[in-house]
Formats: C-alpha cells, structure tokens, sequence
C-alpha cells in the first residue's frame, strides 16, 4: 500500500498514530488502537476509534504485569524516593542499594536454592542470557558439544532470536524466522490438564494414558539426544502465549527428572507464571520442583518499568566462575536500573501481604463468572488456573468485533488466536471480577453467538 495511503487524515491521537507507530503483531494500516488518557486502580479510561469515551476494567493487567494496578500509592512511593536520589547509574563496575537488597529478596523467595541473580531489561533478555548460561555451563563442565535445548511444543519464550528458537517452531509467532533459528529438540504438548478447585481443594485432573505416552515420548526424545543438549526449558504448569494450556505438574516433575539423569539445567521460565499468578508464589512449586535457572519479569516490577531477572544455583554460579571467561558473558545497558529495582523491593512487599488471599479471590470469580461462557454455541472449553480464566472458542477470534463488545460491556480483552482470557489485577474486588467475567461472554456472545 502507497505510504500516502497509510498515513489518514483522521484527527485525534488515533489518526496520528496510524501508520506512524508499528504497534506489536499488526500492520501499519491495521485497526485503529484505542487511546488511553488515564489510568487508576484497575480502570483505563479510553477513547474508541470512533471516538467515544469508555472507562473499562483493565482484564489484561497491561500484558499480565499490572498486579497491583495502576497509580498505586505504595509503587508511585517508591518511584519518587529513588528518583530522587538517582534514575539510572552503569552496573559495570559498580553496585547500589536497590540492586542488592532485590537481589536478596528474590533469592530468598525463590523455589529451591538459588543463590545468584543476574539483572536483565526484558523478559526476552533474560531468557537469551538463560540460555547463554546453559551453553557457557555445559562448556565450563566438559560438555561443550552441549549446544541444544529440549523443550516442549506450544511454548513461548521471547520474541529476541535465541528466546525465539525455543518457541513453538509450528504454531509459534515466528514461522517467518525459520533460516536464522537454531534448531532446538521439541517433545509434544503435555496433555492438557484440569485443576480443579472444591470442597475438598485443589486437585489437578488429567487423561492417565494420555500423561503416560507423553511420559514416554519425552524421556525417549531425551535419550537419543542426550549428548547435545544443554538444558530443559519450560513455562511450568502453564503454557502461556502458546495458548493458554495448563498441565500437571507432574510433566515438570518428569523433565526434572529428565534433566538430573542426562546432565541438563532446568530452566524454568515464570515471566508470566510467576509472582503468584498460577495460584503459587511461583509455577514450579505445584511439582516441589526446584529448577537450575529460572528467568522472572513481568509483575516483578508491578507493571511501572521494564526488568527481568535470572536466578540460578551455587553449583550453576560456581561452573561459570571457574571457567576460563569467569564471567556471564552478558550486560545490558540498563540491567539493575535503580529506579526499576526500588519499584520491584516494593511491589514484592505488597505481594508478600495478600498475593495468596487476592489470587484465590479473582480465581474463584473466574471460575464462577466465565461457567456461563459454557452455554454459547461458539465455546469449545472454559478454564482456569489461578488468576487466569480462559474462553477458548472453536474458530479464530474476530479480535476487532471481540474487543469492541467488550469495551461496550466495560471491559478491555485482548484477544489472540482462538482464545478470550483475562488475567486481571489482583487488586480487583469481586464484583470487578464479575464484571470482567460478564463482559468476556457478552463480547463472545455478540461477535461470535
């Protein structure tokens, strides 16, 4: 399409944007995007590409990292305290307090015995310097023709190239990548799992035979490739971007197993699982699975800037530094931004306060307000996990007549694929809850019936 074309003359922020602003997974001349002009609590304040004004409850939390909203007093606090001290300083050859002490925190908290944190800007980056570790590890232990990953089908790990290469290689979002990705080793999807939730708790449900050839499957992929892989890598418990699909925990049991008999790390990436968002403080607890690395972001921060972390094992640590480099060969720009590291010290002090009592609370709305989804023709399965409620539909969501409905019931969605889901604030109250949950199936039941 000419550039002339591209570029309209609609007035408003909207008609500025529009072919000026690539926005994430659209074309230059896609849909208009709704404008933001406010933000609080739980509620974006909108203007429609028509433009109409809508206040909506954000079901999103800005991509599953606004657990505690928006302008939150005890975050906005924190912000201001380190700002005015310092925004930013180099973190090559020099330290400060809010580094240290999130460091600290997050080792502490962590499954298993973590003992080091290496600071990235993304979650994508921390995933590739994941993976650098894995390499660097095998090599610094005699294995340097190590130079693979196992993983599984229908993860999603970043959009960077090497985070890309350990995305599902089919029905990923990088099928247009496919001469410059490293070609990793992809055992099938764990088969889906139910956790059910009742009087007598938690339990997750789960076709035996099913499990079992996967079981299968998986340890015999792992044998004949043993010898060129580095390390396992997973979303524990629940595959996110990749669809939506929670599995038993017993599957990452197994690929702990997996990796302790072949010599591999675990690497388990909670960017999106993590920080109580599954229903545990982190996914690889529903296994007790402690793994050798584990990348976090997303909420780290609550959703105010940009950081991620890699936090792996003495024994992880101690390969590195007596290796012949004696360092992790990595170092973004902004790792261990200040501003962002004091921001993360107080969203993990709300988080210790009531993640477990908010994440039940919006889990048990979930559940409750999406059963209705059930009745509606185009419905193939509801789900939940946690904070997390799924409508998956039995064709390809209409994105723009999906988001528009639920924006005039109140809600902003963000569909994908063939999937409505939400994954809201746990600040939100019940009746917010259920004003999500009647919003999604009114949008699902207008645009799809």
């Amino acid at each position: 399409m000419p550039e002339a074309t591209l570029l309209t003359a609609q007035s408003g922020l909207d008609g500025r944007d529009r072919g000026l602003v690539w926005h994430p997974y659209a074309p230059l001349n896609g849909p208009a995007p709704y404008a933001v002009s406010a933000a609080s609590g739980v509620r974006l304040s909108l203007t429609s590409p028509d433009g109409s004004a809508a206040e909506v409850l954000d079901a999103m939390a800005s991509w599953w990292c606004a657990v505690h909203g928006y302008r939150n007093p005890a975050l906005d606090a924190a912000a201001h305290r380190q700002i005015d001290d310092f925004s930013h300083v180099m973190f090559g050859g020099l330290t400060h307090e809010p580094a240290v002490a999130l460091a600290e925190r997050l080792v502490a908290m962590a499954p298993g015995p973590m003992a080091h944190v290496f600071f990235a800007d993304s979650g994508s980056v921390s995933v590739e310097v994941a993976l650098k570790l894995a390499l660097q590890y095998q090599a610094a232990t005699g294995s340097p023709a190590r130079q693979r990953f196992l993983t599984i089908r229908g993860g999603y790990h970043g959009d960077t190239f090497a985070a890309m290469s350990v995305c599902d290689p089919v029905d990923g979002m990088h099928a247009a990548f496919p001469g410059v990705l490293a070609p990793h080793v992809f055992a099938p999807r764990p088969p889906i799992a139910t956790l059910a939730v009742d009087e007598a708790g938690e339990r997750w449900i789960v076709d035996e035979d099913d499990q079992a050839r996967w079981e299968t499957e998986f340890r015999a992929l792992a044998d004949r490739h043993a010898a060129e892989l580095a390390a396992v890598v997973v979303e524990p418990v629940l595959q996110g971007a990749g669809g939506m699909r929670p599995y038993s925990p017993r599957c990452l049991r197994v690929m702990r197993e997996v990796a302790d008999e072949h010599g591999l790390l675990l690497i388990a990436d909670e960017i999106a699982t993590g920080f109580g968002r599954t229903g545990r403080l982190f996914g690889c607890e529903w296994a007790e699975v402690a793994p050798d690395v584990m990348c976090v972001g997303k909420a780290l921060t609550g959703g105010y800037l940009t950081l991620a972390a890699v936090l792996m094992t003495a024994r992880v640590g101690a390969a590195i530094t007596g290796s012949r480099f004696g360092a992790l060969l990595h170092g973004p720009t902004f790792m261990a931004n200040p501003l962002a590291c004091a921001v993360a010290s107080a969203s993990l002090d709300l988080l210790a306060q009531s993640w477990r009592t908010d994440v039940a609370r919006v889990g048990a709305g979930l559940r409750q307000g999406l059963a209705a989804a059930r009745a509606l023709d185009s419905v193939q399965e509801v789900r939940t996990v946690g904070a997390v409620g799924v409508i998956q539909l039995d064709r390809a969501v209409d994105v723009p007549a999906v988001t528009a409905a639920a924006v005039r019931n109140g809600v902003w969605v963000r569909p994908f694929r063939d999937l409505v889901y939400a994954m809201p604030p746990y600040i939100c109250t019940q009746d917010e809850v259920a004003t999500i949950c009647a919003g999604m199936v009114a949008a699902v039941r207008e645009a799809h019936g």
